[in-house]
């Protein structure tokens, strides 16, 4: 690959047009955070905050500090959302909130404990700039409430609470181990004392992530019975995600590149080359949302639509396979999804990329850059990623 072409190309989105995009429009001066529901234009169209945001844009922002470029003004931002966060988003028992208003009133709260995951990487990641123990303080704190609330989920009162009956169909999510995955090996960079007791655990999640892989029908599961078995007989727990599989196959790869494991990286391997094949639109290019691992229809609207992470994602990891690897196939399929990201995502006009297209391509209307979902973070992290494995390469 011509990896100095991909290196301006990446550079150039990450320094002229996402991160003045959200340093302009995102930050909020006047009570803190990042505001993230914003149109095309940068306009805000919903003042409301997702407390998921702040410790994304918490992270995100100290990571490109960290290993990108250190300007004093990533790191006010960065301390801006992860203080937010800690004075508003909050509650009594120590879990956190989903939303608040825009000066931090609660609005809503759920039953996962994302934000608590968001907001312990942030902190994380702002101690390795600054070396403010406080920050790693916290993120010891919070880390050790998640895994708990992980591990003890059967006794533990923060347990995740099934929204239907759980005697009836009990069931757990890939989301968990996953997101837990890549929690655990950035708190393992930050907290170097007890670095082998991340390792640990880092061990014992990719061994939970397998359990979610069938092997006859090649596909990661989103969801699977909480004794461990398939279930085939309804459509939602049918469902297959190819770009959460794709993510977390580069989780997996990094952890077996940094062992020299060849068994985790032939495991990353598999789930990502299976997920692409399944998830890639043989007819208009990109990634499709969800599909049936049996080829069924999917229930859920939005299954043929083109979202901006799945991409994002796919982009980071098939450069990582590349580089990891060198096989052909994963400098042809890092090819062909940035051409079709850059193409169609990219917003050369007003910066940064849409969140949602059409099958077809086409930006759904009226366009936006951010919600409650979608905010300084995938598409910020795919360059910054890639800018690092690409200079490492060039």
């Amino acid at each position: 690959m011509e990896l100095k072409k991909y290196y301006d190309l990446f550079s150039s989105e990450l320094m002229d047009s996402c991160i003045p995009f959200w340093l302009k429009y995102g930050q909020d001066k006047e009570n803190g955070g990042v505001t993230t529901c914003l149109d095309r234009f940068g306009e805000v169209y919903s003042e409301d905050k997702s407390v998921w945001m702040q410790g994304r844009c918490g992270w995100m922002f100290s990571y490109i500090y960290n290993n990108i470029e250190k300007k004093p003004e990533y790191l006010t931002f960065a301390k801006s959302c992860i203080d937010f966060a800690k004075k508003n988003c909050i509650d009594e028992d120590g879990r956190m909130y989903f939303t608040v208003t825009k000066d931090g009133r609660r609005l809503r709260k759920r039953r996962y404990w994302f934000s608590e995951t968001f907001y312990i990487i942030a902190n994380a990641e702002y101690y390795m700039a600054t070396k403010d123990e406080s920050y790693l303080a916290e993120a010891v704190k919070y880390y050790d409430f998640v895994l708990g609330m992980y591990r003890d989920g059967a006794t533990d009162p923060y347990k995740i609470t099934p929204k239907s009956y759980a005697e009836t169909r009990d069931t757990k999510s890939l989301a968990c181990p996953m997101i837990i995955l890549n929690v655990t090996a950035i708190m393992r960079d930050a907290d170097k004392e007890r670095e082998g007791y991340y390792t640990d655990i880092i061990t014992s999640l990719i061994e939970d992530i397998k359990a979610f892989h069938n092997e006859e029908l090649g596909a990661m599961f989103e969801a699977i019975g909480a004794d461990g078995s398939f279930l085939l007989d309804s459509a939602t727990t049918r469902v297959i995600n190819p770009g959460h599989d794709i993510e977390c196959s580069w989780f997996i790869l990094e952890e077996g590149c940094k062992r020299g494991d060849k068994e985790i990286v032939a495991f990353a391997e598999k789930i990502f080359l299976e997920a692409f094949e399944r998830g890639w639109d043989k007819e208009y290019g990109g990634i499709l949302y969800f599909k049936d691992v049996l080829g069924k229809p999917v229930e859920a609207y939005e299954h043929d639509m083109k979202l901006w992470w799945p991409h994002n994602e796919t982009v980071i990891a098939s450069l990582m396979f590349y580089k990891a690897t060198g096989k052909e196939i994963y400098a042809e399929i890092f090819e062909k999804t940035v051409k079709y990201a850059f193409e169609h995502f990219s917003d050369k006009e007003y910066g940064e990329w849409f969140g949602y297209l059409r099958r077809d391509g086409k930006p759904t209307e009226p366009p936006c850059k951010g919600h409650t979902y979608k905010g300084p973070f995938h598409v910020m992290r795919m360059l910054a990623k890639c800018l690092t494995m690409l200079k490492e390469e060039s």
